[in-house]
């Protein structure tokens, strides 16, 4: 049994693997821009942001729920960093102000993120919202503070040290592309070798046994939320970092990126099923498919029906495998 379920997760993730292979081909083919090293550094660049919220993703929708606010709470994330960076906190009333330093305002970046999912598990857990309800009320919620916050305006200025992050390079890669990998090896790891990675397949391969079992279902689901937000919160910093700025409409249709990823590289959505790796390869997909439409000057109104028609496809592929 054990090696039949390893089999079919290995079929599962070379079927995308095969899908990006020949995007590649074709996309190199039809474009002479596509295959070179600095268009190869800007996809990858580019698809760091997305794999920062789609590993979330993938543990939320293991366990059979959904997250329709990450976007949002990456706008709000990066907004809370560049603003603490760039004025601080002044105290009303007072003469108080309190300062951040480049690491303080990263680690208030991620308490917020991890808030915000915190309080998407509290919902669906305690509370028994949908998680499709709670997350599109959160979404609401968070771009709601971020205009608050910012005032409709972008936060500049934020200085070469914190731009770094988005902008720079080490030993010949860019820094996002670093701070993916360390999150994907991680969370394999986590998913993989540690009980609670296990107790997540086992959620949404059927919750009510899991529960049966003396598993603490509602404790694995706040935990898989936050760490969503946390994750929420790094593409946030990317994402400002990146452009030097906090936009306060930053992270529109992230949501969509993210969960087509997940569903392309093969993780079910009725939960249970699914890699972090088939994931990767998912993201790699959308990145390469929006770069490659962008080189041949395709409209992005036709783009977006595009995209659209790719995760319909995945879906349906979906379910076929479900059925069988």
């Amino acid at each position: 049994m054990n090696i039949t379920l390893k089999t079919s997760a290995k079929i599962a993730v070379l079927r995308p693997l095969a899908a990006l292979l020949l995007m590649v081909v074709v996309m190199t083919f039809l474009s002479d821009n596509f295959a070179t090293s600095d268009n190869l550094f800007n996809v990858l660049r580019q698809v760091s942001v997305n794999l920062c919220i789609s590993v979330g993703m993938t543990m939320i929708i293991l366990t059979g729920g959904i997250d329709l606010s990450v976007g949002s709470i990456l706008a709000f994330s990066g907004a809370i960093a560049a603003g603490f960076l760039r004025n601080g906190i002044s105290l009303p009333g007072t003469d108080t102000f309190i300062g951040f330093t480049f690491l303080g305002c990263i680690l208030a970046a991620l308490v917020v993120g991890g808030a915000l999912g915190f309080f998407n598990g509290l919902m669906v857990t305690k509370f028994k919202v949908p998680p499709f309800v709670a997350t599109l009320a959160m979404l609401t919620i968070a771009r709601g503070l971020t205009m608050l916050y910012t005032n409709g305006y972008p936060i500049t200025g934020l200085g070469d040290k914190f731009s770094y992050l988005g902008t720079g390079w080490f030993l010949g890669v860019p820094m996002p592309v670093w701070i993916a990998l360390i999150i994907i090896l991680g969370f394999i790891f986590f998913i993989r070798k540690s009980k609670t990675g296990r107790y997540i397949y086992a959620i949404g391969g059927n919750e009510k046994a899991t529960l049966l079992s003396g598993i603490n279902i509602n404790k694995v689901k706040i935990l898989v939320y936050t760490l969503t937000g946390v994750l929420c919160a790094v593409a946030g910093l990317l994402v400002t970092a990146r452009l030097d700025s906090a936009q306060p409409n930053a992270g529109s249709g992230y949501e969509l990126d993210s969960i087509a990823a997940v569903v392309i590289g093969g993780t079910s959505l009725s939960g249970g099923k699914g890699t972090i790796m088939g994931t990767v390869i998912g993201a790699l997909i959308i990145g390469t498919l929006n770069n490659g439409l962008v080189l041949l000057d395709i409209s992005p109104f036709w783009q977006q029906v595009v995209k659209g028609f790719v995760i319909l496809l995945a879906v349906v592929m979906d379910r076929m495998n479900t059925k069988q």
